[in-house]
């Protein structure tokens, strides 16, 4: 419950005089953004032709929401993070916010793809570093040392390679990397 994307739905005309009458909206009760909106003309059936202002949101990336409108592709974003889990949905926004740029201009779907392409995974914990960790992976995926004597192998310098990698082909926030 405490993931659940929600808008409090005030009016600009009640605000204008005085009050913040309005409600929290779940997003996750509506289907589209047509029907989020029916729900809010409902609730400010009050007002003839009601401009709708959001005073508050939670769970919602700041690029699909201003004070007055929620982006058309809000609700393909919030299909596709329902079934990531939390370390994924954190490594989206990273890639969102420092990847591309916070105003970078992408559609939810291009976004999506291209993090689906760019993301490789999280690596925390079981090195030193986050590079280091995702070397000995790359390395071993790739079977770089498959035809190496064991011998000559454990002289492989991970620590290098992973700056080798990291200084062009990919990058890494907070234990997230991504190809660059």
């Amino acid at each position: 419950m405490q993931n659940i994307p929600s808008i409090y739905v005030g009016t600009y005309h009640k605000y204008n005089c005085g009050s913040i009458a309005g409600r929290w909206l779940n997003l996750t009760e509506y289907s589209s953004k047509e029907e989020f909106y029916e729900a809010c003309k409902e609730l400010h059936s009050d007002e003839e032709d009601a401009e709708f202002m959001f005073q508050d949101w939670e769970n919602i990336p700041d690029f699909l929401i201003s004070e007055c409108s929620l982006d058309d592709d809000a609700f393909e974003y919030f299909e596709a993070i329902a079934g990531m889990d939390d370390d994924k949905i954190e490594a989206l926004e990273i890639y969102r916010d420092n990847i591309l740029g916070k105003h970078y201009q992408i559609s939810v779907s291009d976004l999506l793809q291209q993090f689906e392409d760019s993301y490789q995974g999280y690596y925390g914990g079981k090195s030193d570093t986050a590079e280091v960790e995702y070397a000995y992976e790359y390395v071993e995926q790739a079977g770089f040392l498959n035809n190496c004597p064991d011998e000559l192998s454990r002289y492989f310098d991970y620590e290098a390679y992973a700056r080798d990698l990291f200084s062009s082909s990919f990058v890494e926030h907070d234990g997230h990397v991504f190809i660059n």
